[in-house]
Order: C-alpha cells, then sequence, then structure tokens
C-alpha cells in the first residue's frame, strides 16, 4: 500500500497499486526478458523473501522463494554485495552457482540486481532470456536494469516512510491469447487444426491442457474433454514420469524447442514436440517412427558400431532367459547375456515384496554397500525405482545431471556411474520388480533402443517370476526335507556316526530317501533306506515309514518283526509307492549287529586291517509289494575299528558306469581313506561318488564305527 500526495499539505487515502508486479511487468518489456522475480528484505532478518513472480509460474523457483541473504544464488549475491550479478548460461551457472543448475540445467542467462537506495537495502530482483541470449550484458540492458531497480527501491523507501509497507503480490502470467490472428475465425482455425493427421495440444504456463484436436486426444487416449484443464503428466497415466515434466520446464525456461518419446502401453512410442512462447506452449504429437530411424541413422553414423541389441539376439536372450531356474540364475545371465548386448557395466535386480522393493542380486557394483540403499525401500517413496515399478513406464536417465534433477533427494549418483535405465518387470499385468542398469558414461536412450530395453525388461520379468516361484517351491522343499530326516544322531557307546544327504538337482529336489540312528539302550538300530519318487508325496511317505521303524523298534521287535511291519504298514497306506530298506540291530558291547534287508544296495563293511568287502545279505523284495513277504536276518561281527558303510543307490548308480564296478571304487576309497574321522570320509565318500556329482537321483549314506569302550 503506498501513499499518494496531492501536493504540499494534502494527502489523499491510499490507493493500492501492485507497485512490485507494475515495475516487474515493465522490465521485462523493457529488457525483453520473459521471466523475472522481486526479492524483499524481510525487516529484522537476514532472509530474503519471494513477493512476485512473471512470465513463470512460481513452481519453477520453489526452492528460492525465502533465501537466505548468504545463500550462494544470485540475488542474495546481488542484494548482499550491492552490484548487478550477470550469468550468461548453463555452463556459467553450473560452474559458479551449481545448487541451481541442479534444479534447473536449462539453456538461460541471468541478471540478478539490488533493490537498494544509498542508505537501505529492501532486496533483489532476477529477469532471464532464454539460452539465444549473447553471452554479453548490454550495455543498455544494463542500464535498464539499475535504473528500474533504483525507481522501485525509492518507491518502497517512500512507502516505508510513510508506513505503508509493500508486501506479497499475485505472480503475473501471460493472459491467453484471444481470438485468432489474421482473418481466419476461431471456428474455422478449429477446424482446420482438427483435420491435422498428428495432435496437436495447448498448454498454459502451467502446464494445463488449454487445446487438443482429435488427433491427440486418440494418440493420448483420452476424451478432449477429460483432458482440458488438466496437466497431461496427471490425466495421462502412462505421462505420468518427471522426465516428461522436465521437458516442459525446459522449453519454458530457455523459449527453445525441446521433444521427448514416451512409450504408450504395450508397445507403442510417440514423440513429443514442444514450441514454446511466453504465453504457454504449442505440442505437436505424432507416432515415433520417424524418430526411430533418425536414431538408427545417428548410430550409423558414429564411429563405431551400434551397441543396440538386434531381433535376433532378443530371440537368443529370451532363449537363454528361459532356461534360467532360480532367482540367481536369471540375475547371472542377464549379466552374462542382457547387459553385455545394450552396453550396461552394472545391474540390480529389485524384486516387489510387502510394500516395498528388495534387492535379489547385482553385478558390476565396486560393493555391496552401493546397492544397500535399493534395499527395503517402501514403494511409496519417491524414487527412479519406485516410480517406474508402479507407474509401468520405463524411466531412463542420459546423464548424472538429469538424475541429480529430477531426484535431488536421491544417492544413485554416488554409485560412480552417469547413466542409468530403469525398466518395469511386468508378468502376466502384475509388477514383479525392477531393473537397473548403469552406465559409466553418459548414454542417449534414442527411441528405438528404448523399445528393445522395454521388451527386454518384459523377457526378464516372465524368467523373474518363474525363478520366484521355483526358489519359493525349494525353500519349502528343503525345509520339509530338514524337518523329515533327523536333525543330529545319538549313538549308544561304543558306537560312532555319520550321515550325508544329497538331494537331486532336478525336479523339487526332495525325494524319499531316508536315514535314522535309534538309540534303545544299550542297544541301537541304524536304518536307511529309499522310497521311488522325488516329490512331496515320496518325502511324506518317508516320513511316515521313518515314524513306523522308530516306533516298531522301541516297542522292542526283533529286524524282522520291524521290517514286515513296516511292509504292512505301507501296503495299508495304500500309496502305490515302493521302498527300499536296510535295518541294522547294532550290539556295541557284543560287537556285533544283525541286520534285515528289502530290497536295498548291500552295505560295505571295512575290517580294522583295512580290507574291505561287500556284505552277502539275505533279504525280502522291496516294501509295498506283498504283504506276506518274509525278512530273513543276518548276523554280523562288528570289531572295534570296523567301520560300516550303508547308502543308498544314488551314490552308486551312474548312467553308462556298471554298478559292479561302482562298488569296486567304493570299496577301494573306502579301503584307503577309512581310517579317517568319520565326518571327514562321510565327505570323502560323497566327493568322490560320480554319480552322487551328478545327482541324477538322491543320495543318502550312513557311517558306522565301532570304537570299543
Amino acid at each position: 500500500m503506498v501513499g499518494v500526495s496531492d501536493g504540499p499539505g494534502t494527502r489523499r487515502a491510499p490507493a493500492w497499486q501492485p507497485v512490485l508486479s507494475l515495475a516487474l511487468a515493465s522490465l521485462l518489456e523493457d529488457v525483453h526478458a520473459h521471466s523475472g522475480a522481486v526479492y524483499l528484505l524481510r525487516p529484522g532478518e537476514p532472509v530474503l523473501e519471494m513477493a512476485v513472480m512473471a512470465g513463470m509460474p512460481r513452481a519453477f523457483a520453489a526452492p528460492w522463494e525465502r533465501v537466505g541473504l548468504s545463500a550462494p544464488i544470485p540475488v542474495a549475491d546481488a542484494a548482499r554485495e550491492r552490484r548487478l550479478v550477470w550469468v550468461s548460461g548453463e555452463e556459467e551457472m553450473a560452474r559458479r552457482y551449481p545448487r541451481i543448475s541442479v534444479v534447473l540445467p536449462y539453456p538461460f542467462a541471468l541478471a540478478a540486481a539490488p533493490v537498494a537506495t544509498e542508505h537501505a537495502v529492501y532486496g533483489a530482483l532476477f529477469v532471464t532470456w532464454p539460452g539465444a541470449h549473447p553471452p554479453e550484458l548490454s550495455g543498455w540492458e544494463r542500464e535498464h536494469l539499475t535504473a528500474a531497480c533504483e525507481r522501485l527501491a525509492l518507491r518502497l523507501e517512500r512507502a516505508a516512510q510513510e508506513d505503508q509497507p509493500v508486501g506479497h503480490e499475485p505472480d503475473v502470467l501471460a493472459a491467453p491469447v484471444s481470438g485468432v490472428a489474421g482473418t481466419l475465425g476461431s471456428v474455422e482455425a478449429a477446424r482446420m487444426v482438427s483435420r491435422l493427421p498428428y495432435g496437436l495440444m495447448s498448454l498454459d504456463l502451467h502446464g494445463r491442457i488449454g487445446f487438443a484436436n482429435t488427433a491427440a486426444a486418440e494418440l493420448l487416449g483420452r476424451p478432449a474433454g477429460e483432458l482440458l484443464g488438466t496437466l497431461p503428466w496427471v490425466s495421462v497415466p502412462w505421462l505420468n514420469d518427471p522426465m516428461y515434466e522436465d521437458r516442459y520446464r525446459a522449453a519454458l525456461l530457455s523459449q527453445q524447442v525441446t521433444s521427448f518419446v514416451a512409450l504408450r502401453p504395450p508397445g507403442e512410442w510417440l514423440s513429443f514436440r514442444m514450441y514454446p512462447s511466453t504465453t504457454g506452449l504449442s505440442v505437436r504429437i505424432n507416432r515415433a517412427r520417424a524418430v526411430a530411424e533418425m536414431a538408427r541413422g545417428t548410430a550409423q553414423a558414429g564411429p563405431g558400431p551400434s551397441r543396440l541389441v538386434t531381433i535376433s539376439q532378443v530371440l537368443s536372450l529370451a532363449g537363454a532367459l528361459t532356461e534360467a531356474v532360480g532367482v540367481q540364475d536369471v540375475v547371472q545371465l542377464v549379466w552374462d547375456e542382457v547387459a553385455p548386448a545394450v552396453g550396461s557395466q552394472a545391474l540390480v535386480l529389485l524384486r516387489a515384496q510387502g510394500g516395498r522393493l528388495h534387492v535379489l542380486g547385482h553385478r558390476g557394483y565396486p560393493s555391496a554397500r552401493v546397492v544397500e540403499r535399493f534395499d527395503g525401500l517402501p514403494l511409496s517413496e519417491r524414487t527412479p525405482g519406485t516410480h517406474a515399478l508402479n507407474s509401468g513406464v520405463p524411466a531412463f536417465f542420459d546423464s548424472r545431471e538429469q538424475l541429480e534433477r529430477l531426484y535431488p533427494d536421491r544417492q544413485e549418483t554416488s554409485d560412480g556411474f552417469a547413466a542409468w535405465a530403469y525398466l518395469p518387470l511386468i508378468a502376466s499385468g502384475r509388477p514383479v520388480g525392477t531393473c537397473v542398469l548403469a552406465y559409466a558414461q553418459p548414454h542417449s536412450f534414442p527411441a528405438d533402443e528404448r523399445a528393445v530395453l522395454t521388451s527386454l525388461g518384459g523377457l526378464i520379468a516372465q524368467a523373474l517370476e518363474r525363478a520366484v516361484l521355483y526358489d519359493a517351491k525349494h525353500r519349502l522343499a528343503h525345509g520339509l526335507q530338514q524337518a523329515l530326516l533327523p536333525h543330529s544322531l545319538a549313538p549308544p557307546p561304543g558306537i560312532e556316526a555319520a550321515a550325508r544327504y544329497l538331494p537331486a538337482t532336478h525336479g523339487m529336489e526332495i525325494g524319499g530317501d531316508f536315514y535314522d540312528l535309534v538309540p534303545t539302550r544299550p542297544l541301537a538300530a541304524a536304518v536307511i533306506g529309499d522310497v521311488q519318487g522325488h516329490n512331496v508325496t515320496a518325502a511324506g511317505l518317508m516320513g511316515q515309514i521313518r515314524t513306523g521303524v522308530r516306533a516298531y523298534t522301541t516297542v522292542g521287535q526283533a529286524p524282522h518283526e520291524v521290517m514286515s511291519s513296516t511292509n504292512r504298514l505301507l501296503i495299508d497306506l495304500g500309496a502305490d509307492l515302493f521302498a527300499s530298506c536296510l535295518y541294522l540291530r547294532l550290539d556295541p558291547a557284543r560287537g556285533r549287529a544283525v541286520m534285515a534287508r528289502a530290497g536295498h544296495p548291500p552295505p560295505l563293511l571295512r575290517r580294522p586291517d583295512g580290507r574291505v568287502r561287500v556284505l552277502d545279505l539275505a533279504g525280502g523284495p522291496l516294501l509295498g509289494i506283498d504283504a506276506a513277504a518274509v525278512y530273513p536276518t543276518t548276523e554280523v561281527s562288528l570289531t572295534p575299528g570296523s567301520v560300516l558303510l550303508l547308502y543308498t543307490d544314488g551314490l552308486v548308480e551312474s548312467p553308462g558306469v556298471d554298478i559292479e564296478d561302482a562298488l569296486v571304487d567304493l570299496g577301494a576309497l573306502l579301503a584307503d581313506v577309512g581310517h579317517q574321522p568319520l565326518e571327514r570320509l562321510a565327505d570323502e565318500v560323497v566327493r568322490h561318488s560320480a554319480a552322487a556329482r551328478e545327482r541324477v537321483d538322491d543320495v543318502a549314506v550312513l557311517l558306522l564305527r565301532a570304537c570299543g569302550d
């Protein structure tokens, strides 16, 4: 509010005038600038507050609406040092005022000047020009700036003297142009525009859609009536990417034509070209075929071959991804096959689970700590990875500056890389995770390369979905297997024991092999067996057999009775599965063992002198075949130092190898290393078995040593 005087001795009532707005608008017109703002110094505080902005939405300067007088920005320098500050362009801004350059890395020139009289500083202002402005501020521009600031300072000084302080005023934005230039009427102009084969759209300075022709509405996939008055990156879901809004900001601030390409799901790329003016932007939209061809032509014209993946490579990668089994297989395959094909030097695979992102694996980063920031990120947090996953739209960052500008609070640039691609992994219409590809050097992503990377993201997503399911089944199978096998062995005095179990490497890695050691003081019972099959049914039946053997042993049944009872149990269960089994009643005090066998491979016995023989035991048929089957027993001497090797057929049966030869080799190994501690011996037996290495079948090994009193 400024008091107005009619002359000496008289005063009129104060009349409100937009002092700051008028002064700023007049200055912009005089020096042909296209935006600016006036800051006022708060009374008694070293703080500058933006009082009015013109030519641009206030959001462009939102980080600096209220700044300290010591802040490293041009208006603060101008007010503090009472001098004009000139920044000729993008490079000088980055060198002198990096904080501004990070947020607004666009080609524009800026001048800031103090609003001050000889006695006081009232604030400062800045004005900007497009990047095409000459590198030097001309003499007449400097004079107009200085004179305008002096006039405004005098107005503010007079207002302060009259106790009519000037405060914040409405921002000054260009009003929409009414009518159409020339002789065409507005209706005919609209008809003409609607007939054009490409999309046309008008945005005001705030980015709101003021007009969209029929082609634009069709390309955007929304009725024109639903688009008007909205922001495109809000009303069109697949444009909801900070990079696209950044292009609008770049066009307005630089007053230069800008463009970008965007993927309209599921696979159509559109080209957007923005033509700015001081009243808004005109946007042309068309399909990006020409852009893609131009990008290919540019790649071919370069000094080296293009790194873009060809169709044949995509097919090859697709085939390779189908071979990946577990999650880590997918991570390694993407690193070995995909990353080199697209020129990436590092990658992270993230999975969405429980509302957060979790790191599944990474390659190429200097240390694991670099990728820890990804792990546990809430999907609601604003990051490139979460945005790509939530929107389903990939994000590409050509340079470190671009990523820092759009996500200033993120720490991605601390990883030492210079460009990134964030690919949403969508499988069966469901978000699976995000694949992050990092590049050591700034990397442009033309339309065709973006399309290929997006397609690869879909292939990776499908492979990852299968792998996650496989790993879950594997964990379930492993947990079930561990629950059904004994957690520890408790041999009686005079007996040492060690065991090993290896599941087959195909199927769910769960099977029916089992072993157990049942203490029945002063005796003990040992059992090993194999239920046919490698699935949950076989594992469940194995658990029932093991429980039955324990029960029959505990009630004092003899070895042949335990086998007969277990046989009838298996038949009564009606599982239609058979099982082999070897059961031993150990009597270490008397140095003997009584054995009963049901179709199981014969054990090996190593005497204290190192001699090994295969025990030829009497036996009966497999369990589960004949309810009346009889299982004779055999008594074997077990002197101190003797070692019994019990095993399932997975240890000795291998394609192309005669089982007799395998038993001979196993006996020779036991003779050579049978004197070792049992735990080490168990490892040696498994390690030297060709069948165990191939793991076509489950492998169970139980070693028993008589050690005397």
